[in-house]
């Protein structure tokens, strides 16, 4: 019975559920799902992660790479991120070129990147005007169950992190790059930003960790990203409905606790890995 009237009327199902103050998975209207990440996923990569939020699972993978600085910017290095919705991942993704949700997430992480400043991009240069790092990072959706921007924000930081570039010297006799391999350093991670995303039903009522029925639901998402200073590192709001000076400090408030929850659980992974 539940089964065909979830069918039939699904936002009238979730009205039913919201006006008791959970939600038809059982959480309540501010509770995230599981979260999970694992670093040093891929072999092959500079740097990877695995994150899974809830069954929302998205891959990192960081390859490094010689490139040219910029002219206008002859000190300064490349952070590339590219986000990928497969068919892999959900009915509703077509192979080829990337589409629009594809390219709205690849934006997003991209302006994450840049006013988060989570990486200096001097910190990339190894020559200035001749040859700088370049971070091609792929995140790659393996389970695109909602709140993705989450799941990938993650799981860049995490890779990141998980990042080792060996040292690079300029042979000045010769003019190329030498690499040692055997001396490596990890990214000097300057900042740690950490998205929370909200799903707004009825213009109203506010929903944390949005699934993908949520959000097709929803009358507008919001995602705020802070970092652990607290401070705003980017407000990301496709449309939808308004909202009220209240509501988004409440959002904000909200994105400042769960960067504790996310930073916690990152640093607790990265101890563990470190030999004793």
């Amino acid at each position: 019975m539940a089964a065909g009237f979830k069918t039939v009327e699904p936002l009238e199902y979730y009205r039913r559920f919201l006006k008791e103050n959970c939600r038809p998975d059982g959480r309540e209207l501010g509770e995230f799902r599981t979260t999970t990440v694992n670093v040093g996923s891929i072999g092959t990569a500079d740097g990877s992660s695995l994150v899974k939020l809830g069954n929302t699972t998205v891959i990192c993978g960081i390859k490094a790479e010689f490139g040219a600085p910029p002219t206008d910017a002859p000190d300064k290095g490349y952070v590339v991120p590219n986000v990928d919705l497969s068919p892999l991942c959900s009915w509703r993704f077509r192979s080829g070129p990337p589409g629009e949700e594809a390219q709205v997430a690849s934006q997003f992480i991209a302006d994450v990147i840049e006013n988060s400043q989570i990486i200096q991009k001097e910190d990339l240069c190894i020559s200035s005007g001749k040859l700088a790092w370049v971070l091609y990072c792929d995140l790659i959706c393996l389970n695109h169950d909602g709140n993705i921007l989450d799941a990938c924000t993650f799981a860049l930081l995490a890779a990141l992190k998980n990042v080792q570039l060996p040292e690079v010297t300029i042979n000045e006799e010769t003019a190329l790059a030498e690499v040692n391999l055997k001396k490596k350093s990890y990214l000097n991670i300057r900042t740690h930003p950490v998205a929370t995303s909200f799903a707004v039903f009825d213009d109203t009522l506010l929903i944390v960790d949005p699934t993908e029925e949520e959000e097709h639901l929803a009358t507008g998402t919001l995602t705020v990203v802070m970092d652990e200073e607290g401070k705003l590192c980017c407000l990301h709001k496709p449309g939808g409905s308004g909202l009220t000076g209240a509501k988004l400090q409440d959002c904000m408030s909200r994105a400042v606790t769960r960067h504790k929850e996310v930073k916690k659980l990152m640093d607790e992974v990265f101890k563990s890995m470190k030999p004793k």
